[in-house]
């Protein structure tokens, strides 16, 4: 604990009601959270009630998701069911708008749908929310928009089954007689639409130690909050890619002077992990760094861009002109140089056989 206990004149209490899981998950989270605000750390909380962290962290999520979806309005019904259960569902809402959560969640009751399915729902959500306008014969609901992303996908399967599959989710959820129609003219058409595929990611890697560097600043690791690609600029270097500390605030690197490097106006350096690209790259897991370059704001469709997802620094790729703020244009994605093993190589005398 950071603070003393005597902050929370009632910690004790607050813990012998989760011990005795007294209440609803809600009242749960509420009260891990109070402990939490408190000083109570996680592992405190666990160690008084056996609310193990991770448990924690979900009904502390899932009981704001709550808060907000009871804010912005949902049916008795809704509101009974999931105060009373389903604290995993509304978790995965927590990425969502609050009129979204609350429109997602009625959804969920009505369909009665399980995590895998509710975990869809959200991305489709997420998706929609991005578009420039909505699809024709499609609407707002939730409903529609996960019934557009089924009619969307069938379109691209020639595959029999798979079309079939995606026509039938198209139907469970198209809210609107529009949407369902829409979606049944599949069923005698069976032309096929070509899904475009995701460009392919400026990917280099470091050949050669004797390439010019630029010396970029760098903004931080992902995830990153908005806040921090826009607050960018000690001398010691670290990493495989040779980030030079500085006293000051922010941190600055060196990146071979390819043309795209030289061209840029005002690149930012993040660092992120190859398998969490908005497309995963082949091999194992390494540290990667990613250039944006700040003054290309500019869509087109063969990038990928930054964006803000709330507070957060995201990397999309739109197919169409996307109605949010671009923050800039994705350059380059930089591998570390490949070292069979670096400490052989380190051993002169080694290499003078």
């Amino acid at each position: 604990m950071t603070e003393t206990p005597q902050d929370l004149p009632n910690a004790d209490e607050l813990l012998l009601s989760l011990r005795r899981k007294q209440g609803s998950w809600v009242e749960w989270g509420h009260t891990c959270q109070t402990l939490q605000k408190a000083g109570y750390t996680p592992q405190a909380i666990f160690e008084a009630s056996g609310f193990e962290p991770i448990q924690q962290n979900q009904i502390i999520v899932a009981a704001q998701v709550y808060d907000t979806m009871l804010k912005v309005g949902v049916s008795d019904a809704v509101k009974n069911h999931f105060g009373q259960r389903a604290s995993d569902i509304l978790y995965e809402l927590r990425v969502l708008k609050q009129e979204e959560r609350a429109a997602a969640a009625e959804l969920v009751f009505a369909k009665n749908l399980d995590t895998d399915e509710v975990h869809e729902v959200v991305r489709s959500l997420k998706e929609f929310s991005r578009l420039s306008k909505i699809p024709e014969n499609f609407t707002a609901h939730p409903g529609d928009i996960v019934a557009f992303y089924a009619w969307k996908t069938a379109k691209e399967k020639s595959d029999f089954q798979e079309r079939s599959r995606y026509i039938a989710r198209g139907l469970k959820f198209a809210h609107t007689e529009t949407a369902r129609k829409t979606i049944e003219a599949l069923l005698t058409d069976f032309t096929v639409t070509p899904k475009r595929p995701a460009p392919r990611l400026p990917l280099y890697r470091v050949d050669s130690d004797e390439q010019l560097p630029r010396i970029l600043p760098v903004a931080g690791k992902l995830p990153l909050k908005v806040a921090d690609l826009h607050a960018v600029p000690m001398l010691e270097e670290t990493g495989i890619f040779a980030i030079v500390q500085f006293s000051g605030i922010g941190a600055v690197m060196t990146v071979p002077g390819w043309q795209v490097i030289r061209s840029a106006e005002d690149p930012v350096a993040i660092l992120g992990q190859s398998d969490r690209l908005p497309v995963p790259l082949e091999g194992d897991a390494e540290e990667v760094i990613i250039v944006i370059d700040r003054a290309q704001r500019d869509w087109d469709a063969d990038s990928y861009f930054a964006i803000a997802e709330g507070e957060q620094l995201e990397l999309q790729w739109f197919e169409e002109a996307p109605t949010v703020s671009l923050l800039g244009r994705v350059i380059l994605v930089m591998r570390p140089k490949k070292v069979l093993d670096e400490a052989y190589t380190t051993e002169l005398w080694q290499l003078d056989e």
